[in-house]
């Protein structure tokens, strides 16, 4: 809802302008600013009450509440008045116990003094009064679990989901509702664009095979569609009136507030650990030409059974292949995959560094070491849509979330840049950090509210990112950044000591953040409290690449010592499975070339991606991607199928999954990016 009231007060303040209604233009902007529900950002509300907290305003949190009930609260059905006055009651608390820490005795008996009318006939604040005049109250059996962290954050959380799903169940205004009506048009012209596509090659197949494709469709498995998996549970919150007093007293209890509850659809098997990203593919492609398409391999599933071996199909804009083909084997019963197509994208004339799908699945982003990035579709057609070259060298690129249209460029320079992939234009540059000028990774939270920005200090070699690595873990900063305001928020502790922070990844709802090092520490930090809660030395060597698991209970890391770990983020450094990969799969990569020349590429984008149900794992080969089903045995990975289709080494993959067909993205030294679409088997 807040980024439909955001885009909305945009649109307004276009209008008033176009309309010449400048008066009101500076009305709405001053009644903008004054704003208290701080345009429906949960997150906003939560830190305007924590700095009245911290700055012991009584009257000023008070006052806050008494708006927020006006405003929100009495309209409530009454079933709710009980969990809107057990939070009141939790702010009190919480503003009490604060006073106390801080050793500030006079705000806490004026906080007795000035509510003892209100509070001295509530049975909850009976034994409070008391509160002052107990000695080390941190200790006393009554009083002691309220000064736990755990319960601060409980508190917290529980009052930030309650806001959420308030905001969510409010009757919206017409002029709110363009937000769902668009994604609405976006789903109906994507699955009428499907049906078309499906339609065009029932016309051009003769009836033996449009009866046997009939009979691969009914095979097509239900797919879980993509959801906030906290949704549920927030719904649970309100409607079962859970008390926020609740403590948590184990690290496990305390990750659990932050994690999801794994749920599954029904009837479906729960996956193996692993994480995902939404994507969008299609069926089926048709082969059209445009200026600014480039050449296609495209290959088509037949209609006869698949013979036990095949062979690479000969290299031409299009081929009739099976749809395994020759990489991934002869097909089986067991493959989970069928390859329905391989398509090219081969507008780079360098090697790839970043290769990413928006969260929506309708544009990817990729950069080469030359510092060019194209912006591209592939549904219904491979187009590109923007061209964005860059004077200073380019390190790394992210798509922001929220909206998904922007795309986060970090330089060698030291800056960030904001670029609107459809006005074609960069919004802003914002300087991070002249020590630390190599922008290495960058991660934007789900919430789209701030992005963390990884900034290292220069290598020996200058910027060439297809250096060796330094012997010694270079310097580094990992820094929060507000996209609204475009200012530093903070920065993290990197213990023990500075080092450049090589990847960094947020869990499904921003709770939570992954970093891997230059050092070989795998760092897991709150985004509530902006703290690290844990740390372990995962690799001999650097960390390339992390990823939460699909449940988040565990992490994924490649590091430079070529193993593929699982993690359990409950109990530190505790490894779930480990298996040693080749190094064309982890790097540093290698072209050699003519008269003994070598490329040689340090990773620097993603090494491994999971498909939407998170039981199979992308990753990087000689020859194009490997896919892998994760075990819960003691070998994470089972090999089951190979993309092939590559020349050169693949550098950095990406799998994003929508409706029927998952689409597989490898890019490789050459500049060639392979688009392979493939259509899940039943099991």
């Amino acid at each position: 809802m807040a980024s439909a009231v955001e885009c909305t007060d945009e649109n307004v303040r276009e209008y008033l302008l176009y309309r010449g209604f400048t008066s009101t233009l500076k009305h709405l902007d001053n009644e903008i600013k004054a704003d208290k529900e701080k345009g429906f950002r949960v997150d906003k509300i939560i830190d305007q009450l924590q700095q009245f907290v911290q700055s012991f305003d009584l009257f000023g949190m008070k006052e806050y509440w008494r708006y927020l009930d006006r405003r929100l609260f009495c309209r409530l059905e009454d079933v709710y008045k009980s969990t809107v006055t057990k939070l009141r009651t939790s702010l009190y608390r919480y503003y009490v116990i604060n006073t106390i820490q801080k050793g500030n005795v006079e705000k806490t008996q004026e906080f007795f003094q000035k509510q003892v009318q209100e509070l001295q006939g509530q049975a909850e604040w009976r034994d409070w009064f008391i509160l002052p005049f107990v000695p080390s109250p941190e200790q006393n059996p009554t009083f002691s679990v309220y000064f736990s962290r755990q319960w601060a954050d409980t508190f917290l959380v529980s009052l930030h989901n309650f806001l959420s799903v308030l905001f969510q169940c409010m009757p919206q205004p017409v002029l709110l509702s363009f937000d769902a009506d668009v994604q609405k048009m976006i789903a109906l012209t994507d699955e009428n664009e499907q049906l078309r596509q499906m339609l065009f090659t029932l016309q051009t197949e003769n009836p033996e095979q449009r009866n046997s494709d009939q009979m691969v469709h009914h095979k097509l498995p239900l797919y879980v569609q993509n959801m906030d998996r906290l949704g549920d549970t927030e719904l649970d919150l309100v409607s079962s009136q859970r008390s926020v007093s609740t403590v948590t007293t184990t690290s496990r209890n305390f990750l659990s507030a932050f994690l999801p509850q794994g749920r599954r659809a029904p009837g479906k098997p729960a996956p193996v650990s692993a994480g995902s990203s939404p994507s969008q593919a299609a069926m089926g492609r048709k082969d059209q030409s445009t200026n600014q398409t480039p050449e296609k391999k495209v290959e088509v599933v037949e209609t006869e059974p698949p013979p036990e071996t095949c062979t690479d199909p000969p290299e031409s804009s299009t081929s009739r292949t099976n749809g395994a083909g020759a990489d991934g084997g002869g097909l089986s019963a067991e493959q989970p995959f069928i390859k329905l197509s391989q398509e090219e994208y081969g507008e780079h004339h360098s090697s790839i560094m970043h290769c990413r799908v928006d969260c929506s699945g309708r544009r990817v982003a990729s950069l080469d070491v030359d510092g060019v990035v194209k912006v591209w579709s592939f549904n219904p057609i491979m187009q590109t849509k923007a061209t964005i070259m860059s004077k200073s060298p380019l390190l790394s690129l992210e798509w922001a979330t929220k909206p998904d249209r922007l795309l986060l460029l970090g330089s060698g320079v030291g800056t960030v840049r904001l670029y609107d992939t459809e006005a074609k234009k960069n919004l802003y540059e914002m300087n991070i950090d002249d020590t630390h000028p190599r922008i290495l990774s960058l991660a934007c939270s789900p919430s789209g509210s701030s992005f963390v920005c990884s900034a290292a200090a220069p290598n020996r070699s200058g910027n060439n990112e297809s250096a060796s690595r330094l012997p010694i873990p270079a310097s580094g900063q990992l820094l929060l950044w507000d996209t609204k305001t475009v200012k530093q928020q903070l920065q993290f502790s990197l213990e023990p000591e500075p080092v450049a922070i090589n990847c960094t990844a947020f869990n499904h709802n921003g709770n939570l953040l992954v970093t891997g090092a230059a050092d070989g520490v795998i760092r897991l930090f709150d985004m509530q409290q902006y703290d690290s809660i844990m740390s372990w030395r995962a690799h001999d060597g650097e960390v390339y690449s992390v990823e939460f698991s699909y449940d988040e209970n565990t992490v994924f890391s490649i590091g430079e010592d070529g193993k593929f770990i699982q993690w359990n983020i409950h109990r530190c450094g505790v490894k779930q499975s480990e298996q040693l990969l080749p190094q064309d799969a982890t790097g540093p990569f290698v072209l050699s070339g003519y008269s003994g020349y070598k490329q040689v590429q340090v990773p620097r984008g993603r090494l491994f991606a999971f498909d939407s149900e998170g039981q199979h794992a992308l990753t990087c080969s000689s020859s194009g991607g490997l896919i892998y089903r994760l075990t819960n045995r003691e070998t994470a990975l089972e090999r089951v199928m190979a993309l092939g289709g590559h020349k050169a080494p693949v550098v950095t993959v990406d799998w994003c999954s929508a409706v029927d067909c998952g689409t597989c993205l490898t890019a490789s030294m050459d500049g060639k990016i392979k688009l392979s679409t493939l259509l899940a088997q039943k099991s």
